[in-house]
């Protein structure tokens, strides 16, 4: 059934990554929140740490809309499904270059196909460090490389209040709404690390820090044009998709804390549309598994920040093997993946015993291990789900159950260690990218059972 409504929508893009993307969109949210303005947001692509600091701001969370990952159906009913009634405004972060795409010479999974896919307006971030009129070039350019380019609006980053004003009439020369600038702020950059910013919960008194940026947005951002622009969106409609339905009732306990921290909200939510239960726990805090558990899932994280916590708590170590041992169905991403090997060494190269499920050893590569997007398909089942890779550790043995293949290139490798009773491997996967995919095996698990 065919669902039509009006939402207000805006797509924050940018020419490059770290053009201030993240620090500027939560800036915008905090204002907007502070107007009593009621928000929802989203990410493009299939960045994890983003999203957290969405939330951080909002207090609700941030989906993820990815167009490698979800047809435009999907994708646009995805994008619905993140709002309720009251929802006046959502914003959507973009991701690295503007027309940066899941290879190197298509759009495919890229802010423009996504601005395209949701009908939304964008406004362009412009990183003016070290340039004046040379930033007017840049935003011609954007405009110029698709016709139409969706680009309604501009904002400068980094740019002095007299080179604004001085570049003002050749933004509006160009037939664009110039919404304003940001100066260098000093001591607001967003720390980094291996995988990207800091999670929200390393920094000190983030709200102090987003009332900070809501602030200076407030003087130097037409936060009143930018709403205009985004009320300019034309109605949306979208069709209400029918998932696979688990025959009983499961438990999914799920990783969640420092170490394990990165979930798509829209996996969780598929979880429980197939008729799971959805509880958390923490491998670093508690004891021992939830009672009643029937799927344990270990999604990715920092596990390598936190080997020698995690090897020490021997309780949880017991808890997880004794799961694995009654044939309990455990789904394990990347960091997840680590710690049901044999061991893993952190950040210093000190190696700590962990689950040892898996027969295999994890160590540090110190360089970016079959970074992006890919296609998994089971050498068995021969089904496919997509997903994507970001890591600087490797073991000695990933799996040989499935082949992953890169979109648009020929490169394959085996990977995945996939039974009646486990998938687990470096993939983060996209559930709604094929939803048979995961609701087919948690209901032969459920048939292994009786």
């Amino acid at each position: 059934m065919m669902e039509r409504k009006q939402i207000p929508r805006l797509v924050l893009a940018a020419a490059h990554s770290g053009s201030g993307k993240t620090m500027i969109t939560m800036g915008l949210l905090a204002a907007y929140k502070k107007r009593g303005i009621p928000l929802a947001s989203y990410k493009c692509g299939p960045d994890y740490i983003d999203p957290m600091f969405h939330r951080s701001v909002l207090g609700v969370p941030t989906r993820n809309l990815d167009t490698f990952f979800t047809d435009r159906e999907m994708t646009r009913t995805l994008f619905a499904q993140g709002m309720d009634e009251h929802t006046q405004l959502a914003l959507i972060e973009g991701v690295m270059g503007y027309y940066d795409g899941a290879g190197l010479a298509t759009e495919v999974g890229s802010t423009y196909e996504a601005a395209v896919t949701l009908d939304a307006p964008v406004v362009l971030i412009v990183d003016a460090a070290g340039m004046s009129l040379s930033a007017a070039a840049v935003l011609k350019g954007f405009l110029d490389y698709r016709t139409p380019s969706r680009i309604k609006g501009v904002i400068f980053n980094r740019m002095s209040k007299q080179v604004y004003e001085a570049i003002r009439p050749q933004v509006e020369a160009l037939g664009i709404r110039p919404c304003g600038y940001v100066p260098k702020l000093s001591g607001l950059e967003l720390p980094s690390r291996h995988l990207g910013l800091v999670t929200p919960e390393e920094l000190k008194d983030l709200k102090a820090y987003t009332d900070q940026l809501a602030d200076h947005l407030e003087q130097t951002v037409a936060l009143d044009a930018l709403l205009s622009l985004a009320k300019e969106a034309g109605s949306f409609s979208w069709k209400k998709q029918t998932l696979p339905s688990l025959s009983r009732c499961l438990m999914v306990s799920v990783a969640k804390d420092e170490a394990f921290c990165f979930l798509y909200e829209d996996n969780l939510n598929y979880l429980r549309n197939i008729g799971a239960n959805v509880c958390f726990f923490s491998p670093l805090h508690d004891e021992k598994i939830p009672e009643h558990t029937d799927v344990l899932l270990f999604p990715g994280g920092y596990p390598e920040l936190y080997a020698k916590q995690l090897s020490e708590n021997t309780e949880m170590i017991r808890s997880v093997q004794e799961a694995v041992e009654r044939g309990i169905y455990v789904l394990a991403e990347c960091g997840g993946f680590l710690y049901l090997t044999k061991s893993l060494e952190d950040m210093e190269g000190h190696a700590y015993p962990m689950v040892g499920c898996i027969s295999a050893r994890s160590y540090q590569t110190k360089k970016l291990g079959r970074f992006g997007y890919i296609e998994l398909t089971s050498k068995t089942e021969k089904d496919s789900i997509r997903g994507h890779e970001f890591h600087y550790f490797d073991t000695t043995d990933n799996g040989y159950d499935f082949v992953a293949k890169k979109p648009f290139r020929d490169v394959k490798w085996e990977c995945m260690h996939a039974s009646e009773g486990m998938l687990a491997g470096f993939a983060h996967l996209y559930y709604y990218s094929q939803p048979e995919f995961v609701a087919g095996r948690l209901e032969r698990y459920i048939r292994a059972l009786t």
